[in-house]
């Protein structure tokens, strides 16, 4: 299937939430197809600097192709997980304006049915945004215990006939190992005994596998952590989430960050002694509707943006 274009969610939201300083440092943790970048380098001064980090091999071709030639964008290949050390490798310790991270699967990759994220075409059942290294989602069904599926299902894919999916995936597998999205998602499919209308039966669970794969939630907490060490005071943090797992974690770790060190009630500290961190700005941005319109894949998305104090 010829790729299909990649709308970048929310482009002119994020990126005027992000930039406060033109001759600032910035970090895309997310490069996907270099939306948000590609504007943010249009807004930079000469002084400015990006730094651009995906997983994906497919996408750090694109940023080389597309902006190696621009002296103030760098690009790593990796995870966000690993933003403190990929930001220190830049030479911008302690000088980042702001981070972005706009979370989820692009298009590229949801559309490219090799790259096994879509139940709706069959290909090799992979899942991993980074292909050279990790368990396949392939390597995953095929090993984990029932209890461990129905537990991913229910948690990560939010699956309320998680058990029963389980349960047909180990009876499946033991017949022969899955190797393809199709067959999984069939067999999913085929456990689901109430479809939600206008979803794909498989849709909350291949979401959850994907989930699990990528580590997604473990890296997200990860990276929000770095992210206040890495910035300078004043500098924004911008994330767009895509599912309520991702920005329930996302607000309450802006939350905790403004409430300051959890300390006895009672004990008589003063305000500036509770170590607050971020200060919220503003309440989330969702999509409007033109831009759902344009592109289904945006109805879910929610910006938060908070600041460093």
């Amino acid at each position: 299937m010829t790729e299909q274009p990649h709308i970048t969610v929310l482009l002119q939201e994020a990126v005027a939430a992000l930039l406060t300083d033109p001759t600032g440092y910035y970090v895309d943790g997310t490069f996907g197809r270099g939306g948000h970048s590609s504007l943010l380098l249009s807004k930079l001064a000469p002084e400015g600097r990006l730094l651009g980090i995906d997983k994906d091999m497919a996408a750090v071709a694109v940023a080389r192709e597309r902006f190696g030639a621009d002296p103030r964008f760098a690009i790593a290949q990796g995870s966000f997980a690993q933003l403190a050390s990929l930001v220190e490798a830049a030479g911008m310790k302690g000088k980042v304006a702001g981070v972005l991270l706009d979370l989820g699967v692009s298009s590229p990759q949801l559309d490219e049915a090799k790259r096994g994220f879509s139940f709706m075409q069959d290909g090799p059942l992979d899942m991993r945004m980074d292909q050279t290294c990790g368990q396949s989602a392939a390597d995953w069904v095929n090993s984990a215990s029932e209890a461990e599926i129905a537990r991913v299902l229910k948690e990560y894919g939010e699956e309320r006939f998680a058990k029963r999916m389980a349960r047909a995936l180990v009876t499946e597998r033991q017949k022969a190992p899955f190797t393809r999205t199709g067959r999984l998602a069939e067999v999913i499919k085929a456990a689901n005994p109430a479809w939600e209308k206008g979803k794909h039966p498989a849709t909350r669970a291949f979401q959850a596998i994907r989930i699990q794969v990528n580590n997604e939630l473990g890296d997200l907490e990860s990276v929000l952590e770095q992210a206040v060490e890495v910035l300078a005071p004043g500098g924004r943090l911008v994330v767009i989430s895509f599912h309520s797992l991702e920005d329930r974690l996302v607000k309450r770790f802006i939350r905790r960050q403004e409430q300051g060190d959890p300390l006895p009630p009672g004990l008589p500290v003063q305000d500036h002694q509770l170590n607050r961190r971020l200060k919220s700005c503003g309440k989330p941005v969702m999509p409007g509707e033109t831009e759902v319109a344009a592109n289904p894949r945006a109805r879910s998305a929610v910006m938060r943006v908070a600041e460093k104090l």
